[in-house]
C-alpha cells in the first residue's frame, strides 16, 4: 500500500504544483480541451486564463497537453498547434509575442533536481517546428525570430558516464544551459548541445549536431558542425526567384 501511495505522489507531483492545482487543470482539459475549430479556441481563450498566465489573446488548439499550466505564461498572439506539449515544472515556460508552436513540438523543463536556472523562454515572433523538443534542465533562453525547422532538438542537459563501474543513470548530470541569439535559422533535424550559445543571424543546416559556440552571422553543418561560410553586409545575391 506505501508503494502505491508513494507511486501516486511521484505522479502528482510531476503534473502539477499541487493537488488543488491538478484537479483544476484536468477538470479544464475535460471540459474544453477536446474541442475543435475556433469554436474550441475561443473556450480555452477564457477558461485556460484560469490556470495559466495570458498576455492578451492567445490560440490553443484542441489536444493540446499542459503540465504545471500556472508556470506557463504565453504572450499576446502565441499560436499552440494540436498535439504540442508543455511541461513547465519550475521556472517554467514563457512564450513572447506572436510565437507559433507546431504540431508535436514538445518543451519540456522537467526540473525535479532544483535546479535554480531551468526553463524555457522564447522571444517574439519566433517559430518551433514540427516534432520539435526542446529540453530546459539547464535552461534554454531563444531570442527573437528564431525559427527552428521540423525535428530540431535544442537540449540543455546531458549526462555523466565517466565512471564505468556505475550506471550513468547514477552518475547525475550536467545542465549548462542553451542560448539562441536573435534571427537565428535552425535546419530540419538539426541538435543543439547543452552549454552551446548561437550567435545572432546565424544559420545551422539540416541534420547538423552543434556542440561548440556558433558566431553570429555564420552558417554551420556537419557532424560537429563547422562553419561552411560568413553572411556578408553587402554580399551579391545569387539569381533566384524570392517569394
Amino acid at each position: 500500500m506505501t508503494a502505491v501511495r508513494d507511486n501516486l505522489q511521484l505522479y502528482l507531483n510531476r503534473q502539477a504544483s499541487s493537488l488543488g492545482r491538478y484537479v483544476l487543470e484536468q477538470f479544464l482539459y475535460l471540459l474544453a480541451g477536446w474541442i475543435p475549430t475556433l469554436v474550441g479556441i475561443g473556450i480555452r481563450g477564457v477558461l485556460y486564463r484560469l490556470i495559466l498566465q495570458m498576455d492578451g489573446l492567445a490560440a490553443i488548439e484542441n489536444n493540446v497537453r499542459l503540465r504545471f499550466a500556472n508556470h506557463i505564461r504565453l504572450g499576446k498572439g502565441v499560436y499552440l498547434d494540436q498535439g504540442t506539449y508543455l511541461h513547465a515544472c519550475p521556472n517554467g515556460v514563457e512564450l513572447g509575442q506572436n510565437t507559433i508552436v507546431m504540431h508535436g513540438a514538445v518543451l519540456h523543463v522537467y526540473n525535479f533536481r532544483d535546479m535554480p536556472h531551468s526553463g524555457i523562454k522564447i522571444g517574439r515572433d519566433s517559430l518551433v517546428g514540427e516534432y520539435s523538443v526542446i529540453r530546459g534542465q539547464g535552461g534554454v533562453t531563444i531570442g527573437d525570430r528564431v525559427y527552428t525547422s521540423p525535428f530540431t532538438q535544442i537540449i540543455a542537459v546531458n549526462h555523466v558516464f565517466d565512471d564505468r563501474e556505475r550506471p550513468f543513470t547514477e552518475q547525475g548530470i550536467t545542465a549548462e544551459g542553451i542560448i539562441i541569439e536573435d534571427d537565428v535559422w535552425l535546419g530540419a533535424g538539426a541538435v543543439i548541445t547543452d552549454g552551446v550559445r548561437v550567435g545572432k543571424g546565424a544559420v545551422v543546416a539540416a541534420g547538423a549536431v552543434v556542440t561548440k559556440d556558433v558566431p553570429p552571422h555564420t552558417v554551420v553543418g556537419g557532424i560537429p558542425a563547422r562553419e561552411i561560410r560568413k553572411i556578408e553586409a553587402g554580399t551579391p545575391v545569387p539569381e533566384r526567384v524570392i517569394y
